[in-house]
């Protein structure tokens, strides 16, 4: 979230009490474990048949998710 804050320009963020968590998981159909949750995973499969991502690195994938979503152009 941290590095979506930086790329929006939003420098303080609220937390989240796990209700809300648990509210939104409801609304999206989801599992609260999706968001509370930490995860490391890694492509291994798709890296090893040779698959490139567009944005390798989180920040750099969170600056084009915010510039498309303010809808310019991709660099």
């Amino acid at each position: 979230m941290r590095a979506l804050r930086v790329a929006w320009g939003m420098p303080v963020g609220l937390p989240a009490t796990r209700w809300m968590a648990e509210l939104g998981a409801l609304a999206l159909r989801s599992d609260t474990e999706l968001l509370l949750k930490s995860r490391r995973v890694v492509p291994g499969r798709l890296l090893d048949s040779g698959f490139a991502f567009d944005h390798p690195r989180w920040e750099e994938a969170a600056r084009d998710l915010v510039r498309r979503a303010r809808g310019a152009t991709p660099a």
